[in-house]
């Protein structure tokens, strides 16, 4: 569908399940050239890289935590190393737990932060300086979410985090545009990930969550793929420091959907 991504070289980080995983799918059936960065031991990325390389793209998987530098730092030699240069960059690594506030610690609110903020900050400054130093037009998407603008009780740092990466994302696209680099986040709504499986899993959860949703269902993680792919595409080459939300429309005060208030 975007032919110009044929080729290509594109990092996912966090790529091991879920959104990360879907991404990385759907950038090899564009036949790009796709680095998967996952965390955890628990992950096994080998059977999305054999899909990847069944729909004609290429892939290396690459274990590492991405609020440390040297990890980073190895990340984008692995996409340098093995293909030859780095196209995109998603910054897609992230981490959240309930907690209260008063009752949340200070290596809690570190651990999320490092991980949703300052792993996104070391991955775009990365990828702009490598981008840069070769002269590459290239793509960073940054991963976040609907609580960047919708405040959300007992994770404050979660919430905190995506909220900074709302003007991270937009002072990157401002300070790079004359570079010719782009770039954009998505903020995605509720979508049928592991991370929120125990929630799905009981119908009266769901269906709490099903009623913040306008266009009534919960989102796929190939949906948001769908959407990761377009910003990384020349269809996208006048477009940077959006927020594209994916969100089926919860960002949109649902509450008044059938005209109340």
């Amino acid at each position: 569908m975007y032919p110009d991504l044929e080729g290509k070289t594109v990092l996912i980080t966090g790529a091991g399940t879920g959104i990360g995983q879907a991404m990385a799918r759907r950038f090899g059936q564009e036949k790009a050239n796709v680095v998967i960065n996952y965390f955890s031991d628990k992950e096994n990325p080998d059977d999305t890289i054999a899909e990847i390389q069944k729909s004609g793209g290429q892939a290396v998987k690459i274990q590492g935590d991405v609020s440390k530098e040297e990890d980073m730092k190895a990340m984008i030699d692995q996409a340098v190393n093995t293909y030859g240069s780095l196209d995109v960059m998603i910054n897609n690594a992230g981490i959240e737990n309930e907690v209260p506030s008063t009752e949340m610690t200070l290596d809690n609110w570190n651990k999320v932060m490092s991980t949703n903020l300052t792993g996104m900050f070391l991955g775009c400054r990365d990828a702009l300086k490598y981008m840069t130093e070769h002269g590459i037009e290239g793509s960073i998407i940054n991963m976040s979410s609907v609580h960047q603008q919708i405040p959300w009780p007992h994770f404050v740092h979660y919430a905190a985090s995506k909220g900074g990466a709302k003007l991270l994302t937009e002072t990157l696209a401002l300070e790079y545009a004359p570079k010719k680099i782009r770039v954009n986040s998505i903020a995605p709504g509720a979508i049928d990930t592991p991370i929120n499986a125990e929630k799905f899993d009981d119908p009266a959860l769901k269906k709490g969550v099903i009623e913040l949703i306008p266009i009534g269902y919960i989102g796929k993680p190939e949906e948001v793929a769908a959407c990761a792919v377009w910003l990384a595409s020349k269809e996208a080459s006048y477009v940077t420091g959006l927020t594209l939300y994916v969100d089926g429309g919860m960002t949109k005060y649902p509450g008044f959907q059938a005209g109340k208030g």
